[in-house]
């Protein structure tokens, strides 16, 4: 008995003989302890938790080559090679986790939209609930920083660059014909209800070099992937009627928008400025169609457009107006797909197919012209760790455009442009980043090639805010109106320079962000318009350079929100048929924009308010002697929105755009010749009205009971 008792005890003594102690000190790369850390043997039960100085001590039995796992919330999980026998203490630093809520991340000219953007600085519902948008994306858009209201266009005009300078993608696949059919100083609106965006990006400059052919931002749509519900919404306008409807299945689902527009009854109820034979009329269409796969989504989006309107139209040039009248036909198709597959790899295709037709009657005369635009899109990323991914992709996009007048004089171009891209997101640390591309593209029409470098740094100087660089170079193919009669050009160009810092924290969000955009090789031309006898060349240049500022607030007040931008821009451009560099006459130096959102519960509404100041535009008098000098008044608009829930799925919903009736003027049309008195007759040229009026009532039908239509009002 003593035999066994004395060998149990000698197995004991051995076993305890052969334990090893494993001990250190944690901390991150700024030599803080770190305390809670898990310490432990790969493969085992052996290991501890840091404490609050960040020391660990724990012992094992195993040994030779081990690894020592060290794991902690928001920093990289570190695997550490040792030899049990002859480990030592040791100090052993941790790196922040770059995959972490408050990394640092890219946010140079650019403003994210949505519930997965690391800092929304606008929301879904925002592009339907500003007062005054009426539910337009581009004019929701227009009360950002670095943006110019230009109201006779309606279309965006973003840091000194024309609106053709705008590229618009759905799903990163581009839309040719982004914007409905319009006359002569007669606004247009985006042609895409906000129903079936999730998100948007849209950048001022400075953008990823995966887009290309716009000189100075885009702006980027994704459709909803995986709907909340089935569910119908109704909607009875003083406008029109609009319908819509969203069926799921297992992996699938399909979303239905109509809408039919008719402004004859409400000019008839409140005269225009303009005499229209057939007020504006319009019957549109989208759909999205989505089917998940195990490792990937593709989408499918339509959208269609048909539209018509006829007025007579005043020129100060003419003894009588002009009759216009327009019928356009627009459908717009993508397909797009998103799956990984491999060691962390993705694939990202699609292919969009854009018609465009317009029909307009000018007087007696007819002019016709069509588009067909297609865009293939093919991008590879691969992941080789959290710090570092790289991309890279081609494109490809087809335009043929052609135009006849009385079917006498005909003109147009077929334009093809490859390009291939490729970039790099690289993680130095949770606090620095950097983003490293470059594009080539060919032009077959300009037979012309470009290398754009692109390059974005940011970093974190504080828990809540970071500072970021953005440079790139652009090119972009002379618009539609000079194409279509001289393929004797080169690309236009221009390079941005970015510097920005954007704080976040609970719900309210600061950015400033100073720029310059240095423009060259852009068209001009010797004719009074571009027509097809002019001559062209690329001698063109200027300068945009300015200050964003952007502040937004869901916090201080409960129940509201607000947003303030300011924007300051010195441009200039030596362009067109221009005689100097001076500015243009869509700029305006200075621009304010503040709006407002505010729940009120007891009367179970939602009003909003939104007010935009600009300074005066530059214009030319032909009765001064310099060079567009005269300045028109300043822009002042203040509109009001009411969102009236009558039960939880039934809306009454009220606007009035420019409440205070205040009479904008955006520039003016002179006469050719001088009067009697040697002056030059000049006309205002105004909105169609001083105020616009809407009233609505949307009808949700759908299983959840609380669900309404107030995200999308």
């Amino acid at each position: 008995m003593k035999t066994y008792i004395t060998i149990i005890a000698l197995f004991i003594s051995l076993i305890g003989f052969s334990q090893a102690t494993i001990s250190g000190k944690i901390t991150d790369n700024k030599n803080k302890p770190l305390s809670g850390v898990n310490v432990f043997v790969d493969g085992t039960y052996d290991g501890a938790t840091t404490n609050e100085s960040g020391d660990f001590s724990f012992e094992t039995t195993t040994t030779g080559n081990q690894i020592l796992v060290i794991s902690y919330l928001t920093f990289d999980t570190q695997n550490f090679p040792i030899v049990i026998e002859t480990y030592q203490s040791q100090t052993i630093k941790l790196k922040s986790s770059v995959n972490s809520l408050d990394a640092v991340y890219i946010s140079a000219g650019t403003f994210e939209a949505g519930d997965k953007a690391r800092v929304s600085v606008l929301k879904p519902l925002d592009i339907v609930t500003t007062a005054g948008s009426n539910a337009d994306i581009v004019a929701a858009l227009q009360t950002l920083p670095g943006t110019q209201t230009v109201g006779e266009s309606g279309r965006l005009f973003v840091r000194g660059g024309e609106a053709d300078e705008t590229q618009t993608f759905v799903d990163g696949v581009r839309v040719a014909q982004p914007y409905g059919a319009t006359s002569q100083n007669l606004p247009t609106r985006g042609r895409f209800s906000p129903f079936l965006f999730s998100g948007i990006s849209f950048s001022t400059g400075g953008y990823s070099a995966e887009y290309g052919d716009a000189l100075s931002s885009v702006l980027l749509l994704n459709t909803t992937e995986v709907p909340d519900e089935e569910k119908t919404d109704v909607s009875f306008m003083t406008v029109g009627l609009g319908l819509s409807n969203t069926q799921k299945w297992n992996k699938s689902s399909l979303s239905v928008n109509t809408a039919y527009i008719d402004l004859a009854p409400y000019q008839a109820a409140i005269p225009q400025d303009v005499h229209f034979n057939r007020a504006f009329q319009s019957l549109s269409g989208e759909t999205v169609y989505r089917y998940k796969f195990n490792a990937g989504m593709l989408k499918m989006y339509a959208a269609f457009d048909a539209s018509r309107f006829d007025l007579d139209q005043e020129s100060i040039n003419a003894p009588y107006k002009t009759r216009i009248d327009l019928h356009n036909n627009n459908f717009y198709f993508n397909t797009s797909y998103k799956g990984r597959f491999g060691n962390n790899w993705q694939l990202i295709a699609g292919m969009s197919y854009g018609y465009g037709n317009n029909k307009i009657g000018i007087d007696t005369d007819k002019l016709n012209n069509t588009e067909n635009a297609s865009h293939l899109k093919v991008k590879l990323k691969k992941s080789f760790s959290d710090r570092v991914k790289l991309s890279f992709g081609a494109d490809y996009f087809i335009t043929k455009f052609d135009e006849d007048f009385n079917k006498t004089f005909e003109s147009g171009y077929n334009s093809n442009i490859a390009a291939v891209y490729t970039e790099a997101d690289i993680f130095f640390s949770k606090e620095f980043a950097a983003k490293v591309g470059v594009r080539v593209s060919n032009n077959d029409l300009l037979k012309e090639t470009a290398i754009s470098p692109r390059a974005s740094l940011a970093y974190k100087v504080s828990k809540n805010g970071q500072f970021a660089l953005a440079y790139g170079m652009f090119e972009q193919a002379p618009k539609q109106d000079y194409l279509k009669y001289s393929d004797d050009f080169e690309n236009e160009k221009a390079s941005h320079y970015i510097l920005n810092y954007q704080y976040s924290h609970e719900k309210r969000t600061f950015r400033a962000e100073v720029y310059y955009k240095d423009y060259s090789d852009l068209v001009k031309f010797d004719t009074e318009t571009a027509q097809f006898d002019s001559q062209y060349n690329n001698k063109g240049f200027g300068f945009a350079k300015g200050l964003d500022v952007f502040w937004r607030d869901g916090k201080t007040i409960k129940n509201m929100e607000y947003w303030v931008s300011y924007s300051y821009i010195d441009s200039k451009r030596d362009y067109k048929n221009y005689v100097s560099e001076v500015t243009p006459s869509f700029i305006a130096k200075q621009n304010i924009s503040l709006v407002t959102k505010y729940w009120i519960n007891d009367w179970k509404s939602q009003i909003g308010f939104s007010h935009s100041f600009n300074s005066g535009r530059p214009y030319q008098n032909p009765n001064e002697a310099q060079f567009m000098n005269s300045k028109t008044k300043t822009y002042n608009n203040l509109s009001f929105n009411w969102a009236y829930l009558l039960s939880q799925q039934k809306i009454l919903y009220f606007s009035i755009s420019n409440m205070l009736g205040t009479k904008n003027v955006y520039g003016y049309e002179y006469a050719n010749t001088q009067n009697a008195n040697g002056i030059y007759d000049r006309r205002a040229i105004t909105p169609s009205a001083d105020r616009f009026f809407f009233v609505g009532f949307f009808w949700t039908i759908s299983d959840n009971k609380k669900d309404n239509q107030l995200n999308n009002l």
